[in-house]
């Protein structure tokens, strides 16, 4: 049975991939920050009491800020497998945060690639490791964007992406490392947080639809990017680490669409015209914009065997019936009296 260690595991990738790899047969190991409330709804349904007989996920407390507790969690787990999803990952916050976003995005992957190294070389093992990438990191470049486009970053996460990107290539390049870079295109699901831009728009059609809201404040409604679906995108990390030799990868769909398609898509699956709803609010715009944002997947389809199966259309579809189901619950607890109506929130 292969061990894979997945730091992130509470995010909405981590989510999925666990989900992927526990039907694969792995053992998973989590790495969790420790909180005064709990953050594990997402993998709730994956977990099981650590009483029980082998149970095929298991969390540890760790945090990439923390040198010496991941090399304890290394020794511990010993995984075949690692995949670093751990991240401040919200691009606009980056710039009210850069140094904590450099720490953990950028930084913190270095101590992780550092103690991967010292584990390898005082065990004489092998550990294949994911290093999750992002289209941000391209930033200002043309599109369509391909491995071998030049990095561009417009923002603090982007530039520690980058920063973590290059470590990656120079500890495998270095230390004979097997560490793929998946450089993945925005990828959405009902699992999306409720801060991001797509989960906003979907969460604001359900309230709106149920009169639990009466605007969505948002900010540039022309940038473009390339969407997919979170749970085709963790089946191209598995993929990576299966080759024979590591390599940089581009996961996207190859499409793009605006922020003004994706809210004009989900309004109107609810029956709604989004310009009615939506208004501008200079706040949610970023210092340093990206305009557009569309991946080439050609490597990843001729290597890797991967390609997107899930389209704009489904995808947007998928996030608001799930969210008009939240919506529906919510008006339910309003009416009954266990709720607050909150009107004209931002999403």
């Amino acid at each position: 049975m292969k061990r894979a260690l997945i730091t992130g595991i509470t995010g909405q990738d981590g989510s999925y991939l666990a989900e992927l790899l526990i039907g694969k047969g792995y053992e998973v190991h989590g790495l969790i920050r420790r909180a005064s409330s709990f953050n594990t709804g997402r993998i709730d349904h994956l977990y099981q009491d650590p009483h029980t007989d082998k149970p095929r996920l298991k969390l540890h407390f760790g945090d990439l800020s923390d040198s010496s507790g991941l090399r304890r969690v290394l020794g511990k787990v010993k995984p075949d497998e690692i995949y670093n999803l751990a991240a401040q990952s919200h691009v606009r916050v980056s710039f009210d945060q850069p140094e904590y976003t450099a720490d953990i995005v950028a930084t913190g992957t270095l101590r992780l690639l550092d103690a991967v190294r010292d584990y390898c070389l005082e065990t004489d093992g092998t550990i294949r490791l994911y290093q999750a990438g992002s289209s941000e990191m391209f930033g200002a470049a043309p599109s369509p964007q391909s491995e071998a486009t030049p990095f561009h970053p417009r923002s603090p996460y982007a530039a520690s992406k980058v920063a973590a990107h290059w470590y990656a290539v120079n500890y495998r390049e270095a230390y004979g490392l097997f560490i793929a870079n998946g450089i993945l295109f925005n990828h959405e699901s009902p699992r999306r947080g409720e801060t991001f831009v797509t989960r906003k728009i979907t969460r604001a059609v359900g309230r709106i639809k149920h009169g639990l809201q009466d605007k969505l404040y948002l900010g540039n409604l022309d940038a473009r990017r390339d969407w997919g679906f979170a749970g085709d995108y963790v089946d191209a990390m598995w993929r990576m680490l299966q080759q024979e030799q590591a390599g940089d990868y581009v996961i996207a769909t190859g499409q793009s669409h605006s922020v003004r398609d994706f809210a004009e898509t989900a309004f109107s699956l609810a029956g709604l015209d989004w310009q009615k709803f939506v208004d501008f609010d200079r706040r949610y715009e970023r210092p340093a914009e990206v305009d557009d944002l569309k991946g080439d997947p050609a490597k990843a389809k001729a290597e890797l065997g991967w390609q997107a199966t899930v389209q704009f259309q489904e995808l947007v579809k998928m996030m608001v019936d799930h969210d008009m189901r939240l919506a529906e619950r919510e008006r339910l607890l309003v009416d009954a009296g266990h709720g607050v109506e909150n009107q004209g929130l931002s999403g």
